[in-house]
């Protein structure tokens, strides 16, 4: 009996093959922060009034980073550019613009690259977003969260209501590509509240808003000391006229918590929800970068100091800025795709699947079937996209598609 076949049809499937590798976005992260909220995990620290930002030290490091990635990534047109933090308004346009010339200079940026710049309202200046504008900077996204005093302080913002809109009409003079964040289910939160914040940032004219439901997440003041917010049920009232608002002024509800004008989708985010590629620079940064016999995540060290001392040592290597190393296996892969795929409100083409995990529907037969079963998803020949009972209860659905433990085999952490 021939064996060899089986046995290389068993090892192909344990290491499925890109034929082209997916888009490739370039994410810098920018960890300080004018006050660290309560409710926030993200690798971000607040700034030591004593020591101050190590600013011009942190820029070196950052081309460091980037010039030490580059066999990673050789040759590969880039389509977005995010710099994310912390609050990188922080920051002056002037080492914005030294890291933006450094990329340009050493990637080969796509012709009309999307290149956004998280700031809040606190850090703004009218002169600086216009400097920010003319280092290359091409879309703003503006942590607002919500435009009521009362519940900005609740959520240990450095801004009130009336600087929150200033900034927003200020912005809103330099960039048509604009991002308002904001945040529902906020402590003592009444629906009418809720719906006062979306009228003003559609009043404000923004074309683009990302509506999020405040977690508690662990390791946070709140988690430790946490807040009374709105229950549930109320909950769910705030998202559905949310939704609904949005919807009815224009907006088009293309993922779980993101609205646009239309033409004015988040480029960079869309390649994340549809499992493509991004070299994250920066204290604490992910990647996810492909290659055509496996997929790899690294992710830097988290403290700043830390970083610094890695990247600007005399002999680095990008191996001494990697904290965790870690291969993507098969059962790994459906749960990443599916995971990030099914926040898209119409769905994803299935041939998706294949181009960016190497893997087929076949694959993931069983879960799918499970899912179309329990009305989670609608699946069609050219759509597999979320029903509105799968959007309402996403976990559930991801649940589906979580690897069982069997199926689990670990790549290197280092």
């Amino acid at each position: 009996m021939n064996t060899v076949t089986p046995l290389l049809s068993l090892l192909a499937a344990k290491s499925p093959r890109l034929r082209v590798l997916p888009a490739l976005s370039l994410y810098i992260h920018i960890p300080w922060c004018v006050r660290k909220c309560p409710y926030c995990d993200f690798n971000s620290h607040a700034i030591n009034e004593r020591d101050g930002v190590p600013e011009s030290e942190y820029v070196v490091a950052l081309k460091r980073d980037l010039e030490l990635s580059l066999p990673l990534i050789w040759g590969r047109p880039v389509v977005s550019v995010f710099f994310g933090g912390g609050t990188p308004s922080v920051f002056s346009a002037a080492s914005i613009d030294a890291i933006l010339s450094h990329v340009r200079m050493l990637l080969p940026l796509a012709l009309g690259a999307e290149i956004t710049l998280e700031a809040n309202p606190g850090t703004f200046e009218a002169q600086k977003f216009q400097d920010f504008q003319a280092a290359g900077i091409n879309r703003l996204s503006i942590g607002i969260q919500s435009f009521n005093s009362r519940h900005l302080q609740a959520l240990g913002r450095v801004h009130d209501g009336a600087e929150a809109r200033r900034a927003a009409e200020t912005a809103l003079r330099y960039f048509d590509n604009l991002n308002l964040d904001l945040m529902y289910a906020l402590p003592h939160q009444s629906l009418a509240q809720a719906r006062q914040d979306i009228e003003c940032a559609v009043m404000l004219g923004a074309p683009h808003i990302s509506a999020y439901h405040l977690t508690i997440e662990p390791n946070t003041p709140f988690y430790r000391h946490p807040p009374r917010l709105p229950d549930e049920e109320d909950a769910a009232d705030m998202q559905g006229m949310i939704e609904t608002m949005l919807t009815d002024n224009g907006y088009q509800h293309y993922e779980v918590s993101a609205f646009a004008r239309p033409g004015q989708h988040c480029v960079h985010n869309m390649n994340y929800w549809q499992y493509g590629d991004y070299l994250g620079i920066g204290a604490g940064a992910h990647s996810k970068i492909s290659f055509q016999d496996k997929i790899l995540r690294h992710m830097r060290y988290k403290h700043p100091r830390q970083y610094l001392e890695h990247a600007l040592a005399s002999q680095a290597d990008i191996k001494d800025l990697i904290a965790v190393e870690q291969e993507v296996n098969v059962p790994d892969r459906i749960f990443e795709f599916m995971m990030n795929a099914l926040r898209i409100t119409n769905g994803f083409d299935p041939g998706l699947i294949q181009a960016h995990t190497g893997l087929t529907t076949a694959a993931m037969q069983r879960q799918l079937a499970e899912a179309e079963q329990r009305g989670l998803i609608e699946w069609r020949h050219d759509s597999i996209r979320p029903t509105l009972q799968g959007r309402r209860f996403l976990n559930d659905l991801l649940e589906i598609f979580l690897p069982r433990p069997e199926n689990q085999h670990h790549g290197s952490g280092r």
